[in-house]
């Protein structure tokens, strides 16, 4: 805030250059951007920085907590919205502009000194919530989880909204919600030209087929990883089961990687047989083939760990008595086929003989006579 550039540099801020000029408006503080440059709306951020801080010396907590509060999530709240309102040309927004006074110079992007800011107004609302007696008054797990809060929102949530508003907007940078419309309902997402002779189908079509080829394929792979490892005598069942969990562990970009440079164009593999063979080096890893192969190398080892654990739940007596069944060993596995059933009512059945001698014993048997001795009064 007072000494540390507010905006991004053109270079390292590691690199000794921007010392040498640094009341400069680039490479200014948020104190001098706001005394010297005409950038007033920084002034908030000093001011909330300055109230937070001094609410940490207060001695009553429950002031001290709401204090602290308000403090960091205003500050943190008005240093994003400063940012994403005002661009390097002024506002970023038409309402913006219609409503407020123009603005005498623009802003770039944030740099070190904006990032610690909000770093500090991130762990100021931490500790107030600490001492409201939120994560039972533990300032640094409070500390923790709103960190990870703001990284996940701030590196997951916000692309994602970006984007999807992206979507609502025209050429010209306008919103445009008819324009969603348009886009969704393209050609190259729904079309079939592929099926009419023509140069391909949409990416709807492309990611439903792969998504099936995927399923059943790691499906067929994970199946037989886990009767492998449960149900043969394999010797190196423990080390196949370590190995199939591996890729989970390995980052996508590793396998990807990993297949370019084994059957790339100048892959170790097409090297190899262009080399040995003379068969033409291709570049077959790029289309649909490699990236089945690369799903199903991501997505093998989850279906084994769930089929693992279908297979080792299968009851013992009942794999004993389909073995035990004179069938034969290909459809033990598949069904135990029951005995036919019989009518009750048939000649040949041992109902109607069940139930004669049990009503005969019912008719004949006495009723049995309890007798009580006297009440004694």
């Amino acid at each position: 805030m007072l000494v540390l550039p507010w905006y991004a540099l053109q270079g390292s801020v590691f690199s000794p250059g921007w010392i040498a000029s640094f009341a400069s408006r680039e490479n200014a503080s948020a104190l001098l951007q706001a005394l010297q440059h005409g950038r007033p709306w920084l002034w908030p951020v000093l001011l909330l920085l300055l109230v937070a801080g001094a609410a940490l010396l207060a001695r009553d907590r429950r002031h001290r907590a709401h204090v602290l509060i308000v403090g960091g999530a205003g500050g943190f709240a008005w240093t994003l919205a400063q940012g994403f309102a005002i661009g390097p040309r002024g506002y970023s927004f038409e309402i913006l502009a219609a409503a407020l006074p123009a603005v005498a110079r623009g802003q770039y992007g944030m740099g070190l000194g904006a990032a610690l800011a909000l770093a500090a107004f991130a762990m100021l609302f931490a500790i107030g919530l600490a001492l409201r007696g939120y994560f039972k008054g533990d300032a640094f797990v409070a500390g923790s989880l709103v960190a990870v809060a703001a990284l996940v929102a701030m590196f997951t949530f916000f692309p994602v909204v970006k984007i999807l508003v992206s979507a609502f907007e025209g050429a010209d940078g306008a919103f445009a919600p008819a324009t969603l419309l348009q886009r969704v309902a393209a050609p190259k997402i729904w079309g079939l030209g592929c099926l009419g002779g023509g140069t391909r189908c949409g990416v709807a079509w492309n990611t439903l087929v792969l998504a099936i080829a995927c399923a059943a394929c790691c499906t067929a792979l994970g199946l037989a990883f886990a009767l492998i490892v449960t149900r043969t005598s394999f010797r190196y069942r423990r080390l196949l089961r370590v190995l199939s969990v591996l890729p989970i562990i390995t980052p996508p970009f590793v396998i990807g990687l990993g297949l370019i440079l084994l059957f790339g164009r100048s892959g170790l593999v097409n090297q190899f047989l262009e080399f040995a063979f003379g068969v033409e080096p291709t570049r077959w890893i790029y289309g649909f083939q490699g990236v089945l192969v690369a799903q199903v190398f991501a997505f093998t080892p989850i279906a084994f760990l769930v089929l693992i654990g279908v297979v080792e739940g299968v009851s013992p007596t009942l794999e004993e008595a389909a073995q035990r069944r004179p069938s034969r060993p290909r459809r033990r596995n598949l069904r135990l086929k029951p005995n036919p059933p019989q009518s009750p009512l048939g000649e040949n059945s041992r109902w109607p003989k069940c139930w004669r001698r049990h009503a005969r014993n019912q008719v004949s048997r006495r009723p049995k006579v309890v007798r009580r001795a006297p009440h004694s009064f």
